[in-house]
């Protein structure tokens, strides 16, 4: 079996993220979907948002791309996960929202900040970065309201409310599982590489103008109403 190349791992990784996002926003089918189609409904929906997530995804893969060990990624990705159950379980119970495009705006600056810590950023300003754990689960809780924000703009309705909110999660959580496998099997992939150096410069480049970019159209999008 002929080996995947490093240019192939970069083409895949680039190109695998980004595609989700086209169904990320809320649509009408997944309203639908909700009102009849009970608790499951609501795992569904939840994992084909954290699937169609590219901004929470982009953040995972720069923490991914960080660590070495499993049991790193399995430490940084439970606290990250902790933080966002914290925040969608909670903002949304308590009916605590936001306008979406701002908080968005705030997770596509954490997929900024990921790319440029990666890229010593912080050292070649001879600053100390802030600790990483910390910031992950500071992001994480972010992206939780990010979250709760996304399923307080369906009518859930007041019966089962509880219910649905920890069914989303857990299909959010499910989601998450489900990207992370390609996510750290392409990263894998490149650190067996002579020229994985490159690789990892050029992605976390990638990740920085993402950052940028979505957080211009994030910004454009609350000024402009859409």
């Amino acid at each position: 079996m002929k080996p995947v190349n490093l240019k192939q791992a970069l083409s895949l990784f680039l190109l695998f993220i980004p595609l989700f996002g086209f169904a990320h926003d809320v649509t009408s089918a997944n309203q639908e979907l909700l009102r009849n189609g009970g608790l499951w409904a609501y795992i569904q929906v939840g994992a084909t948002h954290m699937l169609t997530g590219y901004d929470h995804l982009l953040f995972l893969a720069g923490v991914v791309f960080y660590l070495n060990s499993f049991k790193d990624i399995l430490k940084f990705i439970t606290v990250f996960t902790i933080g966002h159950c914290i925040t969608l379980i909670g903002a949304t119970y308590a009916g605590i929202t936001a306008n979406e495009h701002i908080v968005d705006a705030v997770i596509a600056l954490s997929v900024l900040y990921k790319g440029f810590e990666n890229l010593g950023g912080f050292e070649k300003m001879k600053v100390k970065s802030p600790h990483l754990l910390l910031m992950v689960g500071l992001f994480g809780l972010i992206h939780g309201f990010g979250l709760s924000t996304r399923l307080q703009s369906f009518d859930i309705g007041k019966e089962q409310f509880l219910a649905k909110i920890l069914c989303f999660n857990v299909g959010v959580e499910v989601g998450q599982v489900l990207a992370l496998i390609p996510i750290v099997f392409i990263i894998s992939i490149a650190q067996k590489q002579k020229q994985f150096p490159a690789f990892y410069k050029a992605v976390n480049w990638y990740l920085v103008l993402a950052g940028i970019g979505l957080f211009i159209y994030q910004i454009y999008s609350y000024f402009n109403g859409h």
